[in-house]
């Protein structure tokens, strides 16, 4: 999940990726999604720049003052990474070295609108999936479950997509705008009333899988305590998307989004079962209330009786 590339913008029409896979779509633990990067101790996410994404030779911070230099300065790490995705800012096509089985070259674009242009993000192809994950030293991944590898991160990507589309319906125009949408509850909601005033766009996002969230702590803890109740296994991924939102005086606001990606029993045909668990960061105090609106409106609507009478 999360592999994005911020290339050239395309003009390919947006469509929704295919469906999820049947049979052994779930993604084998050799994936990066299951496991920490090695950069993971890294500070990210770096401080935005007006300067266009550095390419994979380039220094990020570029300096006017500098006198010349006769020998060429070392790259760092860093400034071989784009900003916006926090990967190698330019993965081949070509294939690898040691490469036994030919992979697609194809790049599907998503429906997620991309924060610094006027274009949505692009799926890498499998190829540049594969060749993605040997520059990040995950060598033993086998080339046969690449593509659905892909297929599996596109859905994924998706449908978190889809849920942050929805908060944003119920709260890009305020909490009192909000708490209309959410008066109903979860079930009553209809997201063509309640528009947002402009379609969101992600700007940027980053992986996180090493650093879980205090509500997936919590969760497991529950799960030992009551495991009829909640589930004792922690999310295997953990995403954090920095959403463009533009407020009702046409200014824009930057909110981060949390995305705790869960994997479930699969269904008796055989298709892998996830689940999304995507709300926005309580790093400010309309966060916290945007969360406790949603949950609490929900609660009530339910325990109140309320579905049950428009039903009548």
């Amino acid at each position: 999940m999360g592999w994005f590339w911020a290339e050239a913008t395309t003009t390919q029409k947006p469509v929704r990726p295919h469906g999820l896979p049947r049979g052994d779509a779930s993604p084998p633990p050799e994936c990066s999604m299951h496991r920490s990067s090695p950069n993971a101790s890294t500070p990210f996410p770096p401080q935005k720049s007006s300067q266009p994404p550095p390419d994979g030779s380039s220094c990020p911070i570029a300096s006017t003052t500098a006198p010349p230099s006769s020998s060429p300065t070392p790259s760092s790490s860093l400034s071989k990474l784009n900003p916006l995705n926090y990967m190698p800012s330019s993965i081949s096509h070509s294939r690898a070295s040691n490469q036994s089985i030919i992979l697609p070259t194809s790049r599907t674009t998503s429906s997620i609108p991309r924060g610094d242009a006027e274009s949505n993000w692009e799926y890498p192809s499998p190829q540049q999936m594969y060749n993605a994950m040997l520059r990040k030293g995950y060598d033993n991944t086998p080339e046969d479950a690449v593509e659905s590898m892909v297929a599996v991160h596109n859905f994924l990507n998706e449908g978190a997509w889809a849920e942050i589309e929805g908060w944003e319906a119920r709260f890009s125009r305020g909490l009192s705008y909000g708490w209309k949408a959410c008066q109903n509850g979860e079930a009553g909601f209809v997201q063509e009333k309640f528009k947002e005033t402009e379609q969101p766009r992600l700007a940027r996002f980053m992986g996180r899988p090493g650093d879980v969230t205090p509500k997936a702590r919590m969760l497991g803890v529950l799960g030992m305590v009551w495991p009829s109740q909640f589930a004792s296994e922690p999310p295997f991924d953990r995403h954090d998307w920095y959403v463009r939102r533009t407020l009702p005086d046409g200014q824009t606001r930057e909110v981060r989004y949390v995305i705790d990606y869960y994997s479930g029993p699969p269904e008796p045909t055989g298709e892998p079962v996830f689940y999304l668990d995507v709300r926005p960061a309580v790093d400010r105090p309309s966060a916290a209330a945007e969360r406790m609106v949603r949950w609490g409106c929900d609660v009530w609507h339910r325990a109140s009786g309320a579905q049950i009478r428009e039903q009548q």
